[in-house]
């Protein structure tokens, strides 16, 4: 008795079904993971930038300031300011956006600030303090 040692033709295709299967859950299940990190990402940036603008900048002026860069918020790593995309809050491509109002000669008295997310809604933070007139 001959034993045949190979695979079938249908053997193989069952098989690389089944790693092509495989694969596609794989990468969709990375590209989700992905995503989500980006999320936490941009939130973080958000949580910096924010707590920088109540618990340094306001403290400090009384006010909050009209735009928001970098320079104005030195506390805080500049990289928080340039979204997973690598543009920098305040372009039209940014995912980040800083929102003053009330504003008089560049003091404002409150704010939103805010990220598009990829898979949650929109996450915001505003302003905790308004300037006493």
């Amino acid at each position: 008795m001959q034993k045949n040692r190979g695979l079938t033709i249908i053997e193989a295709l069952l098989i690389l079904i089944i790693i092509g299967i495989g694969a596609i859950v794989f990468f969709h299940q990375k590209s989700e993971l992905d995503a989500l990190g980006r999320d936490d990402t941009r939130k973080s940036a958000i949580n910096a930038i924010y707590y920088a603008l109540e618990e340094s900048y306001y403290k400090d002026n009384g006010y909050y300031p009209e735009y928001i860069n970098p320079e104005v918020l030195s506390v805080i790593n500049p990289d928080n300011f340039t979204d997973p995309s690598g543009h920098q809050l305040g372009d039209s491509e940014s995912s980040y956006s800083y929102q003053a109002a009330d504003c008089y000669l560049g003091h404002c008295k409150e704010y939103i600030l805010k990220t598009t997310l990829e898979k949650e809604a929109t996450f915001a933070k505003y302003s905790l303090s308004h300037t006493k007139e």
